[in-house]
């Protein structure tokens, strides 16, 4: 046992090493990516033989997982909350084949969107799925908790879905860890029709799942991670979920908590706990650091019972992260604030890095289209995202990662011709080849921009699964060779790149353009780690 200062994610990816996993598959994605690359830096893990390289998307990652636990090995999947509808269909039938070797589905919620389209929360997709979520209040829960889940998966033979957010995932703090755990052998299912989903067998297992709902609850029941907490004012009772714990309890630092209190790290929610401290108090506040899930069970359809406050009547407010100021307004403690803070230092909105490839890439983009109506650049999630803001304003869209492709086809199908699809290297082989191929197959007049900075750059420059592949890929989904160009996004280059946009541009079918240059950060980096080599 030692102790280490770890962020959220770390004492995730150590807690998974020492519970004697051997595998883990993700696709790179802010706040989870941590977890993976600590695993991939740990020199326990390479001793090991702990697989972990990138996925090419959370679909992939999520279905390697359950063929991982199939082989009765231990394996966690990590991806953050919107990679998990990516990754929905196989979790949810995961819930019906069951697990062998521990599964654990790591989700890491993004509330206030720092990095992310929305604020969804992954408590819905486990209570969807009908499998049991844990949500650790801190570093050390969380680590203690992938022990705990991995135990509990192979209990009851049942991925696990551990629930994150932001602030567990990126803040640190001290966590003892535990001796290691020797990796399970290779031990296949007993019942090797066990993840066959025909009809007949998944009916089957699904009967199982519902018969083990009991059995789920009466851990949560009974489960340290589920705390009731005796108040002496019943006026309040408070129900606190995961981090919000830490955000109530930062208000009485200095005093004791005077109110009843539920802090819940386990689900299914634990319903005589609950019970009893709705029948002890006039009224609950429930306080979770994402969508209103326990209070809208509470309240019911009716809502005929005390009364029961929270993001649903305004208490707490229904977007975005808690805080302790917020939770301080909503248990009614006076509130006080600082003198502002001047504006020493204008603020400016995020762009692009001095030396991005990108820039020139869009540049170049403008000037084809000059002539043209506006509104027909279609873009996706990345670095290149930031395009739509001033100076460059060149894309109009951005909904989820292979959507540019698939919106530009819609579009020209509408008629606005020619339409413009730009997405990354990485986004593509994610999720954008599939919309390619209709494009093909449709012959639609769409101009896709592949832009092809080798690496995933947003997320930190993690490998790419597109590195060297991107043309032939092309070519084998039916993009006719003469319309794939490769350009280098120089200003040098400009007036010759211009020219083959606009070629493309008027060509009434699929045409793929791929501007290659390196990142500038990862090139940086590269010959910062060169420079220190020849020292």
């Amino acid at each position: 046992m030692q102790k280490l200062m770890l962020m959220g994610d770390e004492a995730i990816a150590q807690a998974a090493i020492d519970a004697g996993i051997s595998g883990i598959y993700a696709y790179p994605g802010t706040p989870s990516t941590e977890i993976t690359e600590y695993v991939q830096h740990s020199k326990t893990a390479k001793e090991k033989g702990i697989r972990s390289k990138w996925s090419a998307n959370e679909k992939t990652a999520m279905e390697s997982a359950i063929g991982m636990s199939y082989a009765g090995k231990r394996t966690m999947v990590c991806m953050k909350h919107v990679g998990l509808n990516v990754a929905a269909d196989g979790f949810m039938n995961s819930a019906i084949t069951g697990a062998n070797g521990g599964l654990i589905v790591v989700a890491a919620d993004d509330p206030s969107m720092h990095s992310s389209q929305n604020e969804q929360d992954s408590r819905y997709f486990g209570k969807f799925a009908l499998i049991p979520i844990l949500e650790p209040t801190t570093q050390q829960e969380a680590y203690d908790m992938v022990h705990y889940g991995f135990d509990f998966s192979e209990k009851y033979g049942i991925p696990v879905l551990m629930r994150i957010s932001t602030r567990v995932a990126h803040s640190r703090a001290g966590v003892v860890t535990r001796e290691g755990r020797k990796q399970n052998d290779l031990k296949l299912p007993s019942n090797l029709r066990q993840f066959v989903l025909l009809p007949a067998i998944a009916r089957k297992q699904y009967k199982t799942l519902l018969n083990n709902q009991v059995a789920f609850e009466n851990e949560s029941e009974t489960s340290d991670f589920n705390k009731l907490y005796e108040g002496t004012d019943k006026s309040l009772g408070i129900i606190a979920c995961g981090l919000a714990y830490n955000y109530l309890m930062e208000n009485f630092t200095d005093t004791k908590l005077p109110y009843p209190l539920l802090k819940i790290g386990q689900y299914p929610v634990p319903r005589k706990l609950i019970k009893k401290l709705y029948d002890s108090c006039d009224k609950i506040l429930v306080l979770e650091d994402g969508y209103p899930i326990i209070e809208e069970l509470l309240k019911g359809l009716l809502e005929t019972g005390k009364p029961v406050i929270g993001r649903l009547n305004g208490a707490v407010p229904r977007d975005g992260e808690l805080s302790p100021t917020i939770v301080a307004k909503a248990i009614g403690m006076p509130v006080t604030r600082g003198a502002e803070v001047p504006e020493l230092v204008k603020s400016r909105p995020p762009a692009l890095c001095q030396g991005c490839p990108h820039t020139d890439s869009y540049t170049a983009l403008n000037e084809a289209l000059k002539g043209l109506a506006p509104g027909r650049v279609f873009s996706d999630i990345g670095c290149y995202t930031l395009a739509a803001l001033p100076p460059l304003e060149a894309i109009n869209s951005c909904v989820d990662m292979g959507a540019s492709i698939t919106m530009a086809k819609g579009a020209a199908d509408a008629g606005i011709i020619p339409a413009v699809a730009v997405i990354g290297d990485s986004t593509f082989t994610h999720s954008g080849m599939t919309g390619l191929l209709d494009a093909v197959l449709d012959k639609s007049p769409v101009t896709i921009f592949i832009l092809d900075n080798f690496t995933t750059g947003m997320t930190g420059g993690q490998d790419s699964a597109a590195n060297g592949r991107l043309p032939e890929i092309c070519k084998g989904l039916g993009v006719e060779p003469e319309h794939i160009r490769i350009l280098k996004p120089l200003p040098k280059q400009h007036e010759e790149n211009v020219k083959v946009i606009k070629e493309e541009l008027e060509y009434n079918g699929v045409s793929v353009i791929i501007p290659q240059r390196e990142c500038i950060v990862t090139l940086n980096k590269r010959m910062r780690e060169k420079f220190k080599t020849k020292e």
